[in-house]
């Protein structure tokens, strides 16, 4: 067995006796910041722009301090087992119950692929257009890049990654001076809100982002040479660079009363004579995050037929990501793609209470690769596929007639203590 996962099948690292691909903290923390640091978080942040600045601040910094705390347990489950994330999901649902999610997974991850490598191409045609006007010359050339890096497996995510996030972060720097000298920040402080916003649908818009993350997280803590670096590596990245991003877009949409705020600091930039440097925050930020989108489809095709190698699963999302951004505007099925990750919120409820309730923070990886490691009929374990379905089921629910509880936590309490109430009961029995 080759130690390059990006060309072999979803077998754990930790097998092949060859520990260069591990990774340690520090190079989780620079993967998920290069994940955070984004267009599309600058402009989430600017979603909560009705709160004002001050709550605004306070509501990121909460939410984020939430809403990593099951995304780096998510993570935690792959670097034990050493398994990726659709694989975890085995011993809530079962070997055939875990298809349904990894499906779900690899269509979702070719959605967002599509879409973040059209909002990359659209904002680098407006900032260069000397070189191309055209957002679809700019598609196909992060869609390659982007795809070359999934590719590269952990030791390109070591090397690369690490280089390309300080550079990003240092010209994000530049650019937070740059609006900070130009917007009196004082002032927006002291500005109230305009109110119309719950706490709570302003706090679950905090946590979705890196709960959004959930499904994905194991794929890359597998490869941890400790679960503990692994974990805090992945919590810190993604706190420091969302907690960044979400900022900027709040006070940019406050400042220029704009509902793209990553058009507005985009532009800021330019403006200033920065569209270079401005051009390559799109070109990296783009890769960096849409680069895991890739690799993690490969790996949940690969979990469900595992015939089917990483590499030609990355070579098929990275394909039709750039196709669909070429011929179709993707933001067109955005609210699809949300309601596919709506299913992954109570999903996780389930599995994390499968693992550190039931299992106790342990499962015999082999046994969960083979199937189960609890009692199933027919491959599913109908305990955590009843309770999933009621999860999801709560999620719209709350979503629908009391949108300002928020549905994200909400959903991942009721399905991980009906999955707890089940399994109580088949133990009774059994």
């Amino acid at each position: 067995m080759t130690s390059n996962p990006s060309s072999t099948s979803i077998e754990p690292p930790a097998s092949a006796g060859d520990s260069s691909n591990r990774l340690r903290g520090r190079e989780y923390f620079f993967l998920w910041a290069g994940a955070a640091i984004a267009l599309s978080e600058i402009w989430a942040g600017g979603l909560l722009a009705p709160l004002g600045l001050s709550a605004g601040l306070a509501v990121i910094i909460l939410g984020r301090l939430i809403g990593n705390l099951p995304m780096a347990i998510a993570g935690h489950i792959g670097a034990v087992t050493g398994e990726p994330s659709m694989v975890t999901t085995r011993g809530a649902l079962g070997r055939r119950g875990s298809y349904l999610p990894a499906a779900l997974n690899v269509l979702q991850l070719i959605g967002w692929t599509a879409v973040m490598l059209w909002i990359g191409g659209q904002a680098a045609s407006k900032l260069a257009p000397s070189v191309s006007a055209d957002p679809r010359v700019w598609v196909v050339a992060i869609g390659v890049l982007t795809t070359l890096w999934a590719l590269g497996g952990p030791r390109v995510w070591r090397r690369l990654q690490q280089i390309s996030v300080i550079l990003l972060a240092l010209l994000c720097v530049a650019m937070t001076v740059l609006f900070v000298s130009k917007y009196d920040l004082g002032g927006l402080l002291r500005e109230d809100g305009r109110g119309g916003m719950p706490f709570m649908v302003a706090l679950d818009l905090a946590i979705a982002m890196p709960i959004s993350w959930m499904p994905l997280a194991a794929d890359y803590a597998r490869h941890a040479a400790s679960p503990r670096g692994a974990f805090w590596g992945t919590y810190l990245g993604y706190f420091a660079g969302g907690v960044w991003m979400y900022a900027l877009g709040i006070a940019a949409a406050i400042a220029a009363n704009s509902n793209t705020p990553d058009a507005v600091l985009m532009g800021m930039m330019a403006e200033a004579g920065w569209a270079a440097a401005a051009l390559v925050i799109v070109l990296i930020s783009t890769v960096t995050t849409t680069f895991l989108d890739v690799y993690s489809h490969a790996v949940s095709l690969s979990s469900i037929r595992e015939k089917i190698s990483v590499r030609t699963g990355i070579l098929l999302c990275g394909g039709l990501g750039t196709l669909f951004a070429l011929f179709m505007d993707p933001t067109r099925y955005e609210h699809f793609l949300l309601m596919i990750g709506s299913v992954f919120c109570p999903l996780f409820g389930v599995v994390l209470v499968d693992f550190f309730v039931r299992h106790r923070g342990r499962y015999d990886a082999r046994v969960l690769r083979a199937g189960s490691v609890n009692p199933v009929w027919n491959g599913f374990n109908i305990p955590g596929v009843a309770a999933w379905v009621i999860g999801c089921i709560a999620f719209h629910a709350i979503a629908g007639l009391a949108a300002w509880l928020g549905a994200s936590l909400p959903s991942m309490a009721v399905s991980g203590f009906v999955y707890f109430v089940f399994s109580l009961k088949r133990d009774a029995r059994s």
